[in-house]
C-alpha cells in the first residue's frame, strides 16, 4: 500500500473564514469535491467554487440552532471508513456514504468568549461538539484521511498540496493528527477550567491539566548550555516598552518583582529592587523617588543588575535616579513620557509596564517525575492579626513596621529574618540553613552597610524553636518581633523577650517559601 493518499474530496466546517479562500481554489484546481455547511458553505459559494451541502447527504437541515449539522453516520462513514478493510466498503457501498479525504475545521471561539466577559448562556453556545467530533474521527484515521484541525494550519496545508498536487504522505497526516488531537485537548482543557471556575464548591483536582499553547523561545535557560521556553500569556500582565528580550532568569526575577509588589500595590509610594527573586532593598514613601533612594540604601551593591519595581508611575525625578545604576529591568503600572524617553536611553534596559491581568490562585512546578501544585499564598496579616505576648508592647508605627517586614518575609527565601524600620527594608537574610544564622547574615550585611538596627523590627518566616534568636536580635538594638509562633518551646522566646524589654507579636500564621 503506497503511504501516499490523494485527496479526492473535502469536508469544511470552520467559524473564521479568514485565509480559507487559498484553499478552497487550490482544493478547486485539484478537482476536489467540496461538502460544507452553513456559513462556511455560503462563503465557499462566494467565492465561485461548487460546494455540496451536508444536509444533502444527511436528508437533514442544520437544527437546533445550528447545533447539530453533521453529526450523521453518512458524514462520520465518510471519515473514518478504513480503506483496506474490506467490510467498510461493503457498508460504504450498502449505504451510499461518500467518502471524506480531508477535513478542515475551526471551532467556535471558546477561550475568546470566555476573555470578552459574555454571559454564561453566549460561552455555552461557544462549546463546539460537531468540530471536536470532526476533528477526532478524522485524527483518529489519519492512516487514510487529512485533518486541518485550525486555521493556524491553513498554511501547512496549502504547502502539502501544492507540493504534490494534493498527494500526502502518511508522516504527514500522522503529524496534523497529533496536532488535532493537541488542538481538542487544549480546548477540552479551557472548557473544564471555565466550569470549574463557575462552580461553587470545586472539588480538589484529581488530575492535572496543563494546556499552555503560547509559547516565548528564550536564549537561553538558566545557563547558557540550556534551553529555555516561557508558555503562557505574558502580555495579560506585563507589556515590554523597550529593552532586549527577556530572559529566563529575568522572568524568574520578574516574577518574584510582580508577586511581592502585589502586598504593596494599595500603598503609599513603594519601590524595591529584587536580585536572584529576593528583594534587596524596597522602602514606602511620602514620593516614589524617596522611595527608590531608600530602597537602594538597603543594598546598592546588591542593586547592580538587579530588577526594579514600583507601584506607582515613575516620574521624571525617580527615573534620573534610577537612569545612574546599571539594572535589567524597570517595572512600574505606567511611565511618564520624559520618564520613559530618559530610560530608553540605555538600549538592553527593559521597560516592562504592568497590565490589569491578575496572577493564577495556583502554583505549579516540577518535582521527581510529577508536580506540586498548591494554592497560592494570599494571606498577609493586618494589625488587627496580631497576637502581642510579652509584657511590652508596639505603637503603631512599629506595628506597621512589623507588618512591612512580614511582607518581604513571605517574599523571600527560607529560613529568613528580615529587619525594618521607619517602611524601609534594612537587611534580610535569606535561604539559609537554620533561622540563626539568617539573623546573623541580616546582622552582618545592615552592619556592613552602617545602618542601625537600633529601635526596629524584625519579621520571622517561620517561628522560633529556640531563644537564640531573639537574644542576637536584642543585642543588634532590635526592640519588635514579629513571628507565626507555634512551636512547643514559644515560652523560651516569650520570656527572653521579657527579659530583654522586647515586644513579641505573633501571627499563627507561617510563611515558608522553598
Amino acid at each position: 500500500m503506497s503511504k501516499y493518499r490523494k485527496i479526492s474530496s473535502a469536508l469544511i466546517s470552520v467559524f473564521n473564514k479568514d485565509g480559507l479562500a487559498p484553499i478552497v481554489e487550490e482544493l478547486k484546481r485539484l478537482g476536489v469535491t467540496i461538502y460544507s455547511t452553513g456559513g462556511t458553505q455560503k462563503h465557499i459559494e462566494k467565492l465561485g467554487v461548487d460546494v455540496v451541502p451536508v444536509e444533502t447527504l444527511t436528508d437533514y437541515p442544520s437544527i437546533l440552532g445550528g447545533r447539530v449539522k453533521t453529526l450523521h453516520p453518512k458524514v462520520f462513514g465518510g471519515i473514518l471508513s478504513r480503506r483496506d478493510c474490506e467490510e467498510d466498503q461493503t457498508q460504504m457501498a450498502e449505504y451510499d456514504i461518500p467518502y471524506i479525504d480531508l477535513v478542515i475545521v475551526d471551532l467556535y471561539p471558546f477561550e475568546e468568549t470566555v476573555t470578552s466577559g459574555a454571559e454564561a448562556e453566549a460561552i455555552i453556545e461557544k462549546i463546539d461538539i460537531g468540530g471536536i467530533a470532526l476533528i477526532r474521527g478524522a485524527a483518529k484515521n489519519h492512516k487514510d484521511v487529512v485533518i486541518v484541525p485550525s486555521m493556524d494550519d491553513y498554511n501547512t496545508l496549502l504547502e502539502m498540496l501544492r507540493a504534490n498536487d494534493g498527494e500526502t504522505s502518511l508522516e504527514e497526516r500522522r503529524s496534523l493528527a497529533a496536532r488535532a488531537f493537541r488542538t481538542s485537548s487544549h480546548y477540552d482543557t479551557m472548557i473544564e477550567q471555565y466550569m470549574l471556575s463557575t462552580t461553587v464548591n470545586p472539588q480538589l483536582l484529581d488530575t492535572l491539566n496543563l494546556s499552555v499553547p503560547e509559547v516565548k523561545t528564550l536564549r537561553y535557560g538558566e545557563n547558557p548550555h540550556q534551553a529555555g521556553r516561557f508558555f503562557g500569556g505574558l502580555e495579560e500582565i506585563l507589556k515590554q516598552l523597550h529593552g532586549k528580550e527577556l530572559s529566563y532568569n529575568n522572568l524568574l526575577d520578574v516574577d518574584a518583582a510582580v508577586s511581592l509588589m502585589e502586598e504593596f500595590k494599595n500603598d503609599n509610594p513603594t519601590f524595591a529592587i529584587m536580585k536572584h527573586n529576593n528583594a534587596c532593598g524596597i522602602a514606602t514613601r511620602d514620593n516614589l523617588a524617596e522611595a527608590y533612594a531608600r530602597a537602594l540604601e538597603g543594598d546598592p551593591v546588591s542593586a547592580f543588575g538587579g530588577v526594579l519595581i514600583a507601584n506607582r508611575t515613575i516620574d521624571i525625578a525617580t527615573a534620573e535616579k534610577i537612569h545612574t545604576l546599571f539594572c535589567e529591568v524597570v517595572i512600574a503600572p505606567d511611565f511618564d513620557d520624559d520618564a520613559l524617553e530618559m530610560l530608553k536611553g540605555k538600549k538592553n534596559r527593559i521597560l516592562l509596564e504592568r497590565q490589569d491581568g491578575s496572577l493564577p490562585n495556583s502554583t505549579v512546578r516540577t518535582a521527581l517525575n510529577g508536580f506540586l501544585v498548591q494554592e497560592r499564598d494570599n494571606t498577609i496579616e493586618t494589625a488587627a492579626d496580631l497576637t502581642c505576648v510579652t509584657n511590652a508592647t508596639s505603637d503603631k508605627s512599629a506595628m506597621a513596621d512589623m507588618i512591612f517586614a512580614m511582607k518581604l518575609a513571605k517574599h523571600t527565601k527560607s529560613n529568613t529574618i528580615v529587619f525594618a524600620r521607619d517602611g524601609q527594608l534594612l537587611a534580610s537574610g535569606t535561604g539559609q540553613t537554620s533561622r540563626v544564622d539568617a539573623l546573623k547574615q541580616a546582622v552582618e550585611k545592615a552592619s556592613g552597610l552602617g545602618l542601625s538596627l537600633e529601635g526596629s523590627s524584625m519579621a520571622s518566616d517561620a517561628f522560633f524553636p529556640f531563644a537564640d534568636c531573639v537574644t542576637l536580635a536584642a543585642e543588634a538594638g532590635i526592640k519588635h518581633v514579629i513571628q507565626p509562633g507555634g512551636s512547643i518551646n514559644d515560652q523560651k522566646s516569650i520570656d527572653a523577650c521579657n527579659e530583654l524589654g522586647l515586644a513579641m507579636h505573633t501571627t499563627g500564621v507561617r510563611h515558608f517559601r522553598h
